[in-house]
């Protein structure tokens, strides 16, 4: 490989969320950023910016649309156009001001779970309610309720549904005709849906995501779609995202919000970058795609090997797999607490994404092999020890 993925710099001590927030010497295999340098082309943007002495105000230039274009254009085949763009700060904040300007106070707001936890939070800070439509779970996959999604869509106080493609936390990539049915049954019941797409271009090697938006007319008529380079290049700090929205009057009232929350104006180096980024940083991706597929296969193998009690669902996107342990504990939560005060392991408890998530937890594989094969024994251990323990 022209990259280097077998080691990272160590992000102890920089007040870095995945290592410093809990402090101690422990292995965090949590929350969704990599432990892989990012690609040279990103640092050479940074201090090309950095080289400039003056940080004033920001706005994305022809080339942050451009390379945006081309970009979902050569990879998907999809041609988004400049008029449906605008900036955002992160894809949350595009959430949040969506559940804002597109329901208003008491409205359910419907997500398929088990789903991205802070989505929960986007809702019930705005007093939206969060009306879940529970996946079912068959085969090594997840299933729609078609009966219960449509069921809840027709409620008169169903505006608004956030949909997660690819899927976080199972991985679970959309095809096609699911995503015209979601698209048919949305229109039909006057329910718009946003997709958040943050972890696209984290797929298997030779594997695509579909964007919701390239499905036909209709979904891309009655949707607003989410999307950054932060999860595909490990830029979450640099707070750069984008929201294309093709219905006019729907873009009219998000872009609206989204400026009237402050959540609308680039930093100094967030075009910059996502420029970079998109334009040069493809072949730094596609490197990483391998080694994400390669740890996740290795992941697979070990726990089949050393705990065959846990079922994997290893889905074919995103650098996450869901773990399930209810033959382990009753509570997930329980399990990583104890797993991170006792050995020295972090994962995400499947309590925070709802739905079954009780009885799963999350792991983030994209790290050093070295660094996922230290957490896998820890892991290891801890489990063995924790089921004895409650048993008794």
């Amino acid at each position: 490989m022209k990259y280097n993925f077998l080691t990272g710099a160590d992000r102890r001590h920089t007040d870095c969320a995945k290592w410093d927030e809990f402090g101690g010497d422990f292995i965090p295999l949590w929350v969704a950023d990599m432990d892989f340098n990012v690609a040279p082309c990103i640092t050479e943007a940074i201090n090309k910016r950095n080289s400039h002495p003056i940080f004033g105000y920001a706005f994305p230039g022809d080339d942050w649309y451009e390379a945006w274009i081309n970009f979902i254009k050569d990879r998907h085949g999809f041609e988004i156009k400049k008029e449906w763009m605008f900036f955002a700060t992160g894809v949350i904040p595009i959430v949040s001001s969506t559940v804002r300007k597109m329901s208003k106070e008491g409205d359910n707001v419907l997500l398929l779970t088990p789903i991205y936890g802070t989505f929960f939070n986007s809702i019930v800070n705005n007093n939206r309610i969060p009306l879940e439509s529970k996946m079912i779970y068959k085969d090594g996959e997840y299933h729609i309720d078609w009966k219960d999604l449509e069921e809840k869509m027709s409620l008169d106080n169903t505006p608004l549904m956030i949909f997660c493609n690819p899927h976080n936390p199972t991985g679970q990539l959309w095809d096609k005709e699911t995503m015209m049915k979601i698209g048919e049954l949305a229109y039909k019941h006057h329910v718009v849906v946003l997709s958040d797409e943050i972890h696209s271009e984290l797929t298997d090697p030779g594997v695509k995501y579909i964007p919701y938006a390239s499905v036909n007319d209709i979904n891309k008529n009655n949707s607003i779609i989410a999307i950054s380079t932060s999860k595909w290049f490990n830029l979450a700090s640099i707070q750069a995202a984008m929201c294309y929205i093709p219905n006019e009057e729907i873009k009219k009232k998000v872009e609206r919000q989204l400026n009237t929350d402050e959540c609308a104006e680039p930093n100094a180096f967030a075009c910059p970058v996502t420029v970079a980024a998109l334009n040069n940083g493809r072949e730094w991706l596609d490197e990483a795609r391998e080694v994400i597929k390669d740890n996740k296969d290795f992941m697979v193998d070990y726990i089949k090997n050393n705990i065959p009690d846990i079922e994997v669902i290893r889905g074919k996107a995103t650098y996450m797999s869901w773990l399930n342990v209810s033959k382990f504990t009753a509570d997930s939560n329980d399990l990583c607490q104890y797993l991170l005060k006792k050995h020295k392991v972090l994962f995400s408890p499947g309590t925070n994404f709802r739905g079954d998530g009780i009885n799963y937890l999350r792991i983030n594989v994209a790290c050093p092999r070295s660094q996922l094969i230290e957490g896998l024994n820890r892991f290891k251990e801890g489990i063995i020890k924790y089921k004895n323990e409650r048993n008794r």
